[in-house]
């Protein structure tokens, strides 16, 4: 290529792109502590359900959720990867740490190294999700996300549920549709595993004989009734339900000083 006056033009530069950077995790205080609200001890159910999980690529999906998987990065999981949800590795403050290629992406989720919390409009007692839309398929009376990825999801690694308002609206006797593939539609996939579903009532597991959904935990200052009335299907309860656990003051500190200082996640639960 040449100017107007026909001389040469110097071969083109480019500036290297250089990764986003945020403000470093700063080490808590030692100011006073109050009691745990109820939006951190779903913080810290939502963060147990990365305990120990090894180099695994966490997914989190939605605020609370997202609060528990730093916090786990930073405590008792360290070797958990974390994503910025599109093509980035990163940080418990979100620098970069690695890129994320679309394939290398895909065979963390075929293989088992992913854990998905994702969301529900509606769950059933075998944790079949939907997200799609309200009634008949064919004609709903509400459309919502549509399917997404929630059948490779679910069939593919680990995946559990965040659930922020525990209603018989959401955890229905039987979903209108069939998003996430629940226990009693995996059909042996190797890789399917629905670990627990966190709601602002309680967690639930699926330790039973036929893997319908069970109470594991009451958040503090919820009784079991209280979560009886709010799901429309006969739940499994044990005889002794025990309270979700409290968060140590290290953790306390890590959420309201470092991880979430501006309490964003009062805004999904209250109380």
């Amino acid at each position: 290529m040449s100017d107007i006056t026909g001389a040469p033009l110097p071969p083109p530069t480019r500036t290297p792109l250089l990764p986003p950077t945020r403000t470093p995790l700063l080490p808590p205080t030692r100011t006073p502590l109050l009691p745990p609200t109820r939006a951190e001890y779903c913080v810290i159910a939502c963060a147990e359900a990365w305990r120990d999980a090894g180099e695994i690529l966490a997914s989190p999906m939605g605020l609370i959720p997202s609060i528990g998987a730093r916090l786990a990065r930073c405590t008792f999981s360290p070797d958990l990867l974390l994503t910025d949800g599109e093509a980035l590795l990163v940080g418990p403050d979100c620098t970069v740490e690695g890129w994320l290629p679309y394939r290398q992406h895909l065979a963390l989720a075929a293989g088992g190294r992913r854990h998905v919390m994702m969301g529900a409009s509606q769950i059933d007692r075998y944790g079949n999700q939907n997200i799609s839309c309200i009634g008949e398929w064919a004609r709903p009376a509400r459309q919502l996300l549509g399917v997404r990825g929630a059948p490779v999801n679910t069939l593919n690694h680990a995946t559990s549920y965040w659930i922020p308002k525990h209603s018989r609206r959401v955890f229905v006797e039987k979903v209108d549709m069939v998003c996430g593939v629940g226990n009693d539609r995996a059909g042996g996939a190797p890789f399917h595993h629905l670990a627990r579903v966190v709601s602002g009532l309680g967690v639930f597991d699926f330790a039973t004989p036929d893997r319908s959904m069970r109470l594991a935990s009451l958040h503090p200052g919820v009784a079991v009734e209280e979560v009886r009335q709010a799901t429309a299907f006969p739940l499994a309860v044990p005889d002794e339900v025990p309270y979700t656990r409290d968060p140590t003051a290290a953790e306390l500190r890590l959420i309201r000083e470092v991880i979430d200082p501006a309490d964003t996640r009062s805004r999904e639960v209250a109380g």
